[in-house]
């Protein structure tokens, strides 16, 4: 069932509408084939770029939509509601594009940024590896000075879109400690780096998420974001983002989840009367819709306050609690609801159940979000 979206412009109803469409022609048809056969859905983010889908939060000069975020992350949701493995690529392809609009010189954005927006470049993020998730700050993969450019050795791990892509946003040592991290942007096919085999995952299964490997790979001066030394920042602003994409990528799941079990209910009978219609089912049913309300509405709360320009990133860390719980948990409901059918694969709502777990996990587990929401609560 469509979500009745209080959207801030005609123009942004409008592009709800496109997205439904797009989502509903191009995503609905071929889903269940790839997730089942886990295979990469080739052109499909190339036509979500030609819809302008890729480019909505960015600026006309850079080849941007000029939308709120607000409006992107419902489109997201959209996404995310008929195929959560794309919707999960988009946001990390937003998330790759991030440190070239935000400290990218003038140069390196004319140079990267249309061919990143129009859907001929899709992106990665490399931050995490193997000994260093949520702990940035001990990163190993090291980039080391020399003429006119760095030598990067070294791995990453947990790469969306890892040997898909068409550049990574690397994280790697220039110096000791936080301060020491640089961000670059590395083309893919350059000599050197290579991709591990790609992980089997519980959920996801159509775009792969893969390690990486840097064995000597010299990567020019020009393709150092930012300063030397503010990898880090530029990370940790990003992911502030980023936790708001994945806050509406959980909520578009568990409205899936939610409009699955509700069909299934005012369709199957039992004792005589549509299973909606016995209380005990119906008030798992109206906790489940709450939960996802509760998800949308906390992650459009903060995403205003980053259209405003006020502080948002407790706020981010909260959306991102909030929204993925309620995702875990609206899905384990929705198979509860369908019952023996439910743990099928006939029915799409374990496959929701399964994807709604990494939502809890990546972009920071919510166990560190709550460190995030409890840091910033001490320091008030």
């Amino acid at each position: 069932m469509p979500v009745d979206r209080l959207l801030p412009t005609e123009e942004a109803k409008d592009l709800i509408q496109l997205t439904r469409d797009v989502a509903d022609k191009v995503l609905e048809p071929i889903v269940d084939k790839h997730e089942r056969e886990e295979t990469y859905p080739e052109g499909v983010f190339a036509t979500l770029g030609e819809a302008g889908l890729l480019s909505l939060p960015y600026p006309e000069e850079w080849g941007g939509g000029a939308q709120p975020y607000e409006v992107y992350l419902q489109v997201l949701e959209e996404l995310a509601a008929r195929w959560a493995s794309v919707a999960v690529a988009v946001s990390v392809h937003g998330l790759a594009c991030y440190p070239v609009l935000a400290y990218g010189s003038d140069e390196q954005k004319r140079a990267y940024l249309p061919g990143m927006l129009d859907g001929t470049q899709v992106g990665a993020y490399s931050l995490s590896e193997a000994q260093a998730g949520s702990d940035a700050a001990a990163l190993s993969c090291k980039a080391t000075k020399f003429d006119d450019g760095y030598i990067v050795n070294g791995s990453k791990a947990w790469i969306t879109h890892g040997g898909k892509a068409n550049f990574y946003n690397l994280f790697a040592c220039t110096g000791e400690g936080s301060r020491g991290i640089s961000c670059f942007l590395v083309p893919d096919g350059i000599e050197g780096l290579s991709f591990g085999k790609p992980e089997e995952k519980m959920g996801l299964h159509a775009v792969p998420t893969t390690s990486a490997n840097y064995d000597n790979v010299r990567i020019d001066e020009d393709r150092r974001i930012g300063n030397e030394g503010q990898g880090l920042e530029i990370a940790f602003s990003a992911l502030d983002a980023g936790r708001l994409g994945i806050a509406a990528v959980a909520t578009g799941i568990a409205q899936a989840a939610l409009d699955d079990a509700v069909e299934y209910a005012q369709e199957r009978t039992a004792f005589g009367k549509k299973i909606i219609d016995h209380q005990g089912l119906g008030f798992v049913l109206a906790d489940m819709a709450a939960a996802v309300d509760s998800a949308r509405a906390t992650y459009l709360d903060a995403t205003r306050r980053r259209d405003a320009g006020l502080p948002y990133s407790r706020n981010a860390s909260v959306a991102k609690v909030v929204a993925t719980d309620a995702a875990m948990k609206v899905t384990t409901d929705a198979v509860q609801v369908l019952g023996g059918y439910g743990y099928t694969r006939d029915f799409r709502v374990e496959r929701y159940m399964r994807d709604a777990k990494i939502t809890q996990i990546f972009e920071g587990t919510n166990q560190i979000q709550r460190l995030v929401i409890a840091r910033s609560l001490a320091s008030n």
